[in-house]
C-alpha cells in the first residue's frame, strides 16, 4: 500500500488502509485516515489533518504555506473531512494568525484539476468546484455549491448554500443561498433543479422563488427585503436563512 518511492515522516500518523503512491512525500505533522487514496506526487505538508476515504490526484499540493506575504512561518492548520475527492494537480493552503489560524474542507466535495483554495478558506460538505476555479483567502462556501470551470472568488466572498456558479465568474460580492449566478455574475433566478434533485418540495422552492423576488426584482433596498423577507417566511426556514444571509453580509450581496 506505500510505494518505496514515497518519503513518509516518522511522526506522520496514517490511518488503516491508506494508500501512498509513487514519489508522494508526506511531512511530520500529517495525520491520514483510515481508506484514504493518495496516487503518485502528491505533497502534504504542515500541520495538515486528512479524514478518511479521501482520494487525492497526482500533483496536488496539500496543506502547504500559504501565498500572503504577512505569512511568517506561523504554525497554522489544514483540515480536511471525509470521502473528498482531489483531482491533479488542486492546490490547498495553510491558514494565516490574521485569521483563525485554519483552512478547513468537509466532507464528500469534488475538487476538479488545477482548482486553488486559499489561506483560511472554509467550505462545507457536497460542493463542485470545477476544473480552474479559484479561490482567494478567507473566502466561505457553504453546502451543495456547484462553481463552473474557470471562476474566481475575491477574498472574504461568501457563497451560500445550494448556489449555481456560471462557469468563468469573477465573484467580487457575496451570494446569496439558492441563487443561480451567470457567467456574467449576475443573479439568474433560483436554483430549482438543483433544489428538485435534493429533495426540496414544490412548496419549500415556490416561496424560495418569492424571496428573491423580494431580493432582486423588486426593486428593494438590502433592508427592505429582509424586512420583507422575514415576513414572508413564515415556517419556510430557507427563506429565513436567505434573510439571515443577506443580514450578515459584510460585502453586500452580488446585483
Amino acid at each position: 500500500m506505500i510505494h518505496s518511492t514515497a518519503i513518509i515522516h516518522p511522526s506522520a500518523k496514517l490511518g488503516k488502509n491508506v494508500s501512498v503512491g509513487a514519489f508522494c512525500l508526506i511531512d511530520a505533522d500529517v495525520s491520514i485516515g483510515d481508506e484514504t487514496v493518495l496516487e503518485s506526487h502528491v505533497v502534504v505538508k504542515g500541520k495538515t489533518t486528512i479524514g478518511k476515504c479521501n482520494h487525492i490526484y497526482q500533483f496536488a499540493s496539500i496543506g502547504e504555506d500559504c501565498q500572503d506575504k504577512k505569512y511568517a512561518g506561523e504554525p497554522t492548520e489544514l483540515m480536511i473531512g471525509d470521502n473528498n475527492i482531489i483531482r491533479e494537480s488542486v492546490t490547498i493552503h495553510r491558514g494565516t494568525v490574521q485569521d483563525k489560524s485554519v483552512t478547513k474542507i468537509g466532507s464528500n466535495n469534488l475538487l476538479m484539476c488545477f482548482v486553488h483554495v486559499a489561506h483560511d478558506c472554509v467550505i462545507g460538505d457536497n460542493n463542485i468546484l470545477a476544473t480552474s476555479a479559484i479561490l482567494a483567502g478567507h473566502v466561505h462556501i457553504g453546502d451543495w455549491v456547484i462553481m463552473g470551470g474557470a471562476t474566481a472568488a475575491h477574498q472574504f466572498c461568501r457563497i451560500g448554500d445550494h448556489s449555481f456558479i456560471g462557469g468563468g465568474a469573477i465573484i467580487l460580492a457575496d451570494v446569496p443561498p439558492f441563487v443561480m449566478l451567470g457567467n456574467d455574475c449576475k443573479p439568474r433566478g433560483i436554483n430549482a433543479e438543483g433544489l428538485k434533485r435534493r429533495g426540496f418540495d414544490s412548496d419549500t422552492i415556490l416561496q424560495i422563488k418569492r424571496g428573491y423576488k423580494i431580493l432582486y426584482r423588486n426593486g428593494n433596498r438590502a433592508t427592505v427585503a429582509v424586512e420583507k423577507l422575514l415576513e414572508l417566511a413564515g415556517d419556510t426556514q430557507e427563506v429565513r436563512f436567505l434573510a439571515d444571509f443577506v443580514t450578515q453580509s459584510s460585502r453586500g450581496i452580488v446585483r
